[in-house]
């Protein structure tokens, strides 16, 4: 039987989070797809209103060092950045 995941929101804290591309293929290895997603994360970050302490993009997967947003959850504005980048990614191929 798994375990269902706890999630603690609202207390301030920064959140490391490490998120994989499907299905760990190196679709950010190129320059244009990872300026697609570093301009996706600025725009939630502004958008959201949250940090950005650190990141790193790897060529198939990312590690990000993030404050709590101040209007809604961290798995609300990790949706619109996936389906952001998505959408641009679209548009370099």
């Amino acid at each position: 039987m798994t375990r269902r995941v706890e999630r603690r929101y609202g207390l301030g804290h920064d959140h490391f989070l490490t998120f994989s591309c499907y299905p760990r293929q190196p679709s950010l290895a190129e320059a244009r797809v990872r300026e697609v997603f570093e301009a996706s994360l600025e725009t939630m970050r502004r958008k959201y209103g949250f940090s950005v302490d650190s990141y790193v993009v790897m060529p198939e997967h990312v590690h990000l060092l993030v404050s709590e947003p101040k209007e809604v959850t961290l798995s609300v504005v990790m949706q619109a950045l996936k389906i952001s980048v998505a959408r641009g990614m679209s548009f370099c191929f």
